[in-house]
């Protein structure tokens, strides 16, 4: 699949970029899928300044004016489904059911999820107040407004797992609350987020309100952060370049929110019903090749069903299908680039070094010929001060840590950096929610890896700031103003 070489989207306008193009490759047959536009950092100001400009009155726009616009643009993503799925497929490697499902089926969602929520309440009553006579006044009884305002220009760089759910998790909401936004999509996979940035322009968002600007050179998202036009950064990403961001929005008390790493925990405790535990853990190997967050990729399990659950894990690993994500059958895709395998191959290596035992995996898939392929690996015999078992490795590789009673669980789980999402698996669902609630992490999934859309999401220590998903994410897109009046 190529295209024509993609211009950026600034002010309304389809605008060359000045530091030319650079080629977006396919994972799954390292061919080019077409060429993205590289934006110089005045051409990111340029995009951040006329998103300041187009703020004051499209925050003043009517809710159900907003509504319309996100309904229109997601009526537009499903139009053109199957040609903005195969695109998406085409740059991040997924297989034929993720990229329909769970990339465009998931970004239209959100675009109808908040086009319904741009029809929230921004206004809640504080309950009056008597206040009686004194420095500040007479006595009176007083009223209060809390009302929730647009934060004003927000950068939304997005991550190269989910080139439609996760921008459009960032944008809609942003949208639907009235702020403007300059969207800076990963350098890996871009193109899909101009396609986004075609329906809003064909559903009639204003000129200004969205803007992307890309490029694979790292000033492109530094100037996307320090423009003094943006109010507030959202991100997904490594916890790494997170901290770099957080770093420069201090500078200048830019708000954030962030979506950071995780090294998801997943309790497996001897009562559990150990093949719905693999099930949920399985699906490191093959949800996006392990490249998610969220995945549970740190496996905690009782020693009473440590070998019977290792057995299982191996099992299932050997049912998935590598291979061209386009092919029927495929459940492990490629991962998105040839550094990026080196990268999980050279965690697989330091495991062995650091001494685990790799029961399955471990070697590059053959045949695959071109592509950028790993193999489920499941790594036993670990401890929890390995490095493979302290740091993300964002690809298909699931390491197991015994223990021996719940106390134990609960602390090896709680000592990490991470605290995203972590799982508890028991037959004792009483048993399961006590130890879920002592677990250090912005979400647990009890005996399921399933996620409630409408419940926050986000993450404890290092892995996050803030929380979106269903009406958080437009808190977060928000300021609190309270207005107060004498009855």
């Amino acid at each position: 699949m190529t295209t024509a070489p993609q211009r950026l989207f600034i002010d309304g306008e389809w605008t060359e970029p000045a530091d030319g193009h650079y080629e977006v490759v396919d994972p799954a047959t390292e061919e080019t899928v077409g060429l993205a536009p590289e934006a110089s950092r005045a051409q990111v100001y340029e995009a951040a300044a006329a998103a300041r400009d187009a703020f004051a009155t499209w925050s003043r726009t009517r809710p159900e004016e907003r509504a319309a616009i996100l309904d229109r643009a997601a009526d537009l993503m499903q139009r053109d489904f199957l040609a903005n799925a195969a695109l998406a497929q085409a740059e991040s490697g997924a297989t034929t059911g993720t990229a329909r499902g769970m990339q465009v089926a998931v970004g239209a969602a959100r675009f109808r999820r908040y086009a319904k929520g741009a029809l929230e309440p921004v206004e809640e009553a504080v309950p009056p107040q008597i206040n009686e006579a004194g420095p500040m006044g007479r006595a009176g009884i007083f009223g209060a407004l809390a009302v929730r305002q647009p934060v004003g220009v927000v950068t939304c760089i997005t991550s190269y797992n989910n080139p439609w759910a996760n921008p459009a998790g960032k944008i809609a909401p942003a949208l639907a609350m009235g702020n403007t936004v300059v969207v800076k999509p990963a350098p890996q996979d871009p193109l899909s987020v101009y396609r986004m940035a075609e329906a809003l322009a064909e559903a009639g968002v204003p000129a200004g309100v969205v803007n992307v600007v890309s490029g694979s050179a790292p000033e492109v998202g530094e100037a996307a952060v320090d423009s003094p036009d943006v109010d507030m950064v959202s991100f997904t990403g490594s916890t790494s370049v997170g901290q770099r961001i957080a770093e420069v929005c201090g500078r200048s008390m830019k708000r954030q929110l962030m979506e950071l790493g995780g090294k998801g925990a997943a309790v497996v405790l001897d009562d559990a019903d150990l093949d719905s535990a693999v099930a949920g853990i399985g699906t490191t190997f093959s949800f996006y090749s392990g490249q998610i967050c969220t995945a549970p990729t740190r496996v905690l399990v009782q020693r009473g069903v440590h070998d019977a659950l290792i057995e299982k894990l191996t099992a299932y690993a050997g049912y998935l299908t590598v291979g061209d994500p386009r092919a029927k059958g495929t459940v492990v895709g490629p991962v998105i680039s040839a550094a990026h395998r080196d990268r999980i191959e050279s965690y697989v290596e330091l495991g062995r070094k650091e001494g685990a035992r790799v029961v399955t995996g471990g070697e590059r898939p053959e045949p695959t010929g071109r592509g950028f392929y790993v193999a489920p690996t499941l790594l036993a015999d670990c401890t929890n001060d390995m490095r493979v078992v302290r740091e993300e490795i964002f690809g298909p590789v699931v390491v197991v840590v015994p223990f021996d009673d719940e106390e134990e669980g609960i602390a090896l789980a709680n000592d990490s950096d991470y605290g995203l999402i972590d799982y508890v698996w028991s037959g004792d669902v009483a048993r399961a929610f006590r130890v879920a609630r002592r677990l250090r992490a912005g979400g647990v999934g009890v005996n399921t890896i399933g996620r409630n859309m409408e419940a926050p999401f986000g993450g404890f220590k290092r892995s996050g700031v803030g929380r979106d998903v269903g009406s958080y994410a437009l808190h977060a897109y928000s300021e609190m103003q309270s207005i107060v009046w004498p009855g």
